[in-house]
């Protein structure tokens, strides 16, 4: 399993202990860490705290051109709104833990240049199933259903 991927996995471990939602994200550039985090919703009582969100926040602002030349590594596929910030900063790779219990923005990432690749990862599949099973209606209020 490539170390930054590993990361976000324990991100959503991290999340999921803290009794949120199980999806971790990290930001790389040059193969280095910028930023890490994980979904906390729950933890902080945020509408946009999803793991993608935080890990950007705690990369801390940085130039244009480091987004553009950096990969997002998620452990679920990204919501609309964590695949626009993807397109607003430019990150031009997301590579995705698993995309079967949700399947977010993938195909307008993917039509905006953004090179989209789902690892379907078992580990990453069985924390959201687990979660979803254990909590399906702090799942739907996330997802709106």
């Amino acid at each position: 399993m490539d170390k930054f991927f590993k990361e976000a996995v324990e991100q959503a471990k991290k999340g999921y202990a803290e009794g949120g939602i199980p999806i971790g994200s990290v930001l790389v550039h040059n193969n280095k860490i910028l930023g890490k985090g994980h979904n906390k919703r729950v933890q902080k009582g945020s509408v946009i705290l999803h793991g993608e969100m935080d890990a950007l926040e705690n990369a801390g602002r940085r130039p244009a051109k480091v987004y553009r030349n950096s990969v997002l590594y998620t452990t679920l596929s990204p919501c609309p709104m964590c695949s626009g910030t993807i397109l607003l900063y430019g990150i031009p790779k997301v590579v995705i833990g698993e995309n079967k219990t949700f399947k977010g923005s993938e195909d307008l990432l993917r039509a905006n240049g953004v090179e989209v690749i789902v690892l379907d990862d078992r580990e990453c599949r069985k924390l959201m199933e687990d979660f979803i099973r254990e909590k399906p209606e702090l799942w739907n209020e996330d997802i709106g259903e």
